[in-house]
């Protein structure tokens, strides 16, 4: 990340909804946040969002596929993982036992980030996780 960037930088990234994008989608986000603090969280987070997307929504089927935007300022890195949609189940935070196989990922996403989002839109779902610089984790600036 550049320390310096007095405005906003934004990166896309388009997938096919196949499990292995998943590896590329969380190495591109490690090589643009190379050497920031919430490099780690940010990758884990597209991994959750990402995964979700092919598991639990069309981005998984045969003609599916899923986006990633990633914008980084001097104040926040904010990763959005958009899907292809094709469920009417709106995307829900589930408390999971700690021992359960599946379920706990948009829990852990909004335990990681400042600020999670999830907007639906014509042709599916976008989830955006907000990662402030200048904030502990629990902690969310005024």
């Amino acid at each position: 990340m550049h320390e310096y960037t007095s405005t906003a930088r934004v990166w896309g990234l388009s997938c096919p909804g196949f499990p292995e994008e998943v590896s590329r989608a969380r190495r591109w986000t490690r090589d643009i946040l190379r050497g920031s603090p919430l490099a780690e969280d940010a990758e884990l987070i597209v991994s959750e969002l990402s995964a979700n997307a092919i598991l639990h929504t069309a981005s998984g089927g045969a003609q599916g596929g899923f986006h990633l935007a990633l914008a980084v300022s001097a104040q926040v890195v904010a990763v959005s993982v958009t899907d292809d949609g094709g469920t009417d189940t709106a995307l829900k935070v589930q408390h999971q036992d700690q021992d359960a196989e599946h379920g706990r990922g948009l829990g852990m996403v909004t335990a990681l980030a400042h600020r999670v989002a999830v907007h639906a839109t014509d042709h599916g779902h976008t989830v955006t996780a907000e990662l402030f610089t200048d904030a502990r984790r629990g902690e969310h600036p005024c």
